[in-house]
């Protein structure tokens, strides 16, 4: 359980600061970064989880670059969940008036200091709840990250099933498991959801 914590919490991190960059550089008007950007977020968005966690640990070694188990599942869960967060901070970012742009510029202030005291503390209410379910969904999808053998719950359930010859078992253990985590971050956002609906 440790291990899939650890591997979503880093991944979700990672992920954010990548949703950030793309969203911005899609919204801006610089041609390269949002060619870039669009890349990004097609290409992550097109492939498979499975496929890109397989190209890391075991394409980029034909290539002379070898990744560990643990590091390759972060890096795809990152660049996957990177992809779709960026339309969510992308679409939250347009949600806000363009008034609030103009004004900004109108009192001086330049790009990066209206996206960080003006524009984001306003989108923030809208991006929570699908960044919340997007954690919930790599808290889940990390379970891909047993094909390489790291030690995690999906792990564990298929080689002890295998061991005792009781998968049923095993399988139905480690599903209630990820129901129990996955109920207990719904009230976590649920909370965080309240917490920016009181300060809006």
């Amino acid at each position: 359980m440790f291990t899939t914590l650890y591997v979503s919490a880093i991944s979700i991190s990672i992920a954010t600061v990548l949703a950030i960059f793309g969203a911005i550089a899609k919204l801006s008007n610089n041609g390269f970064s949002f060619a870039i950007a669009s890349f990004y977020t097609s290409m992550f968005r097109g492939l498979p989880l499975l496929v890109q966690i397989y190209l890391l640990y075991l394409g980029l070694p034909q290539l002379g670059i070898f990744v560990e188990a643990v590091p390759a599942g972060i890096i795809a869960l990152s660049l996957c969940y990177g992809a779709y967060m960026t339309e969510i901070f992308r679409a939250g970012i347009m949600s806000i008036d363009k008034g609030q742009w103009e004004a900004s510029r109108a009192i001086g202030f330049k790009f990066s200091l209206t996206m960080r005291r003006i524009i984001l503390p306003q989108a923030v209410p809208v991006i929570v709840p699908p960044l919340g379910n997007q954690f919930i969904a790599m808290l889940k999808d990390s379970s891909l990250v047993s094909v390489l053998g790291v030690w995690e719950l999906m792990y564990l359930a298929r080689t002890l099933g295998q061991r005792e010859f009781r998968h049923l078992e095993m399988l139905l253990t480690v599903a209630l498991i990820y129901w129990f985590m996955t109920l207990i971050f719904e009230i976590i956002q649920k909370q965080i959801e309240n917490h920016f609906q009181k300060h809006r």
